[in-house]
C-alpha cells in the first residue's frame, strides 16, 4: 500500500532551502542553522500538551509502571538514546525507561527493511517486554503514521494502558489515537523529507523532557544536582563527590569521607544537611520523604 506523502507536513519541499544544492559550504550551514532555529519555538508550542504526559508518568512510576517508547528508525533511535541514559544518570533500573524499536536492538546501527510497516512485530515486542496496565506507552512517529508505533498503542490501549505520541507533522492518526498527544510541529525539513534533521532535535528534546521532568519530579535531584547518579568510574566517583559538595557547602575532604560512610550522594547530602550520622537513620528520614531530599529535610525540621 503506497503512503500519500503530500498529507504529511515533514514530507513538503522547503521553500526557503530549495538552492541548497548550489551553495557555499558556509551558506549550506547557515540555512540549515536557520532552520534548526525553529525547532525550539515548536517545542515551546508543546509545552502544555507536554506537562500533563510528565505529570502522569510520575503518577505511573509511583505505582511501579514504566516509560516505554516505541519508534522505528530515526524516532526509535531517539528513543534508545533517551531510555539507556536514564539508568546511570538517575540510578534507576534498566526496565524503568526503556524503548522498543521496530527491528530490535541491531537495528539501531543498521536499518531493517520492512519492520516499520508492522503493527504486530509491535505487539509481540510489548508483550515480550511483559506489558501491563500500570506502564505508559510513548510513541515516536515524526509523520504520526508509522505502523509499528501505532500498532503498539492500539495494543496498549487494549491492556489499558496510558498513551502517549511525539510527532511533528499535524493531523496524524498517531495524536488522534494516543491519550496525550505532543505535536511539535517543526515544518519541512531542510533536505525533503530527512526527519532526522529537525524532527529528530524536536523529538530528542521532548524525550529529554519527559524523562527528566519526571525523574526530578520523582526525588532524582536536588536543586538542579544529580543526587542519584550512579558512581560506577572515576568520573562518576568525581561527580558524585561534586555534587556533595555543591550542595553542602562542605569541603572535598568531608564530601569524599561522607560519599564512602553513606554509600550515595544523596544519603550524604541528607545526612550532612540535616546533621543525621547514622546510616540508618537517614535512610528511615528519606524513605519517610518518599526519597526527595527536600521532603525528607522538611519532615525533619518539623519532627
Amino acid at each position: 500500500m503506497s503512503v500519500d506523502l503530500k498529507k504529511i507536513g515533514t514530507e513538503q519541499r522547503n521553500t526557503n532551502t530549495m538552492d541548497i544544492d548550489s551553495l557555499t559550504t558556509y551558506e549550506i550551514l547557515e540555512k540549515i542553522n536557520q532552520e534548526d532555529q525553529l525547532v525550539a519555538g515548536a517545542v515551546q508550542k508543546a509545552l502544555p500538551q507536554i506537562a500533563p504526559l510528565v505529570d502522569r508518568i510520575v503518577e505511573n512510576f509511583k505505582k511501579g509502571g514504566r516509560l516505554i517508547y516505541l519508534g522505528a528508525g530515526t524516532s526509535g533511535r531517539i528513543g534508545i538514546i533517551d531510555a539507556v541514559e536514564c539508568r546511570p544518570t538517575f540510578g534507576v533500573s534498566e526496565q524503568m525507561v526503556m524503548c522498543l524499536m521496530a527491528g530490535g536492538e541491531k537495528a539501531f546501527v543498521r536499518s531493517v527493511e520492512g519492520a516499520e510497516d508492522s503493527g504486530e512485530l509491535a505487539v509481540a515486542d510489548l508483550k515480550n517486554a511483559h506489558l501491563n496496565a500500570l506502564d505508559v506507552v510513548v510513541g515516536i512517529a515524526a509523520s504520526g503514521r508509522t505502523p509499528y508505533v501505532l500498532g503498539g498503542i492500539h495494543y496498549a490501549h487494549e491492556i489499558g494502558c496510558i498513551t502517549g505520541g511525539i510527532t511533528t507533522s499535524p493531523h496524524s492518526p498517531l495524536a488522534a489515537l494516543v491519550d496525550y498527544p505532543i505535536e511539535a510541529i517543526t515544518g519541512p525539513e531542510a533536505l525533503t523529507g530527512s526527519t532526522r534533521m529537525k524532527s529528530g532535535t524536536a523529538q530528542k528534546m521532548i524525550c529529554n523532557m519527559l524523562s527528566t521532568a519526571s525523574m526530578i519530579k520523582m526525588g532524582k535531584v536536588y536543586e538542579n544536582l544529580m543526587v542519584d547518579v550512579l558512581a560506577t568510574n572515576e568520573k562518576l566517583v568525581s561527580r558524585a563527590h561534586n555534587i556533595i559538595q555543591s550542595a553542602t557547602d562542605c569541603s572535598l575532604a568531608d564530601a569524599q569521607a561522607a560519599f564512602l560512610k553513606y554509600g550515595s550522594a544523596k544519603k550524604a547530602i541528607f545526612a550532612l544537611l540535616s546533621g543525621v550520622e547514622e546510616p540508618a537513620e537517614v535512610n528511615s528520614w528519606l524513605q519517610l520523604g518518599q526519597d526527595n531530599i527536600r521532603e525528607a529535610l522538611r519532615l525533619f525540621k518539623h519532627a
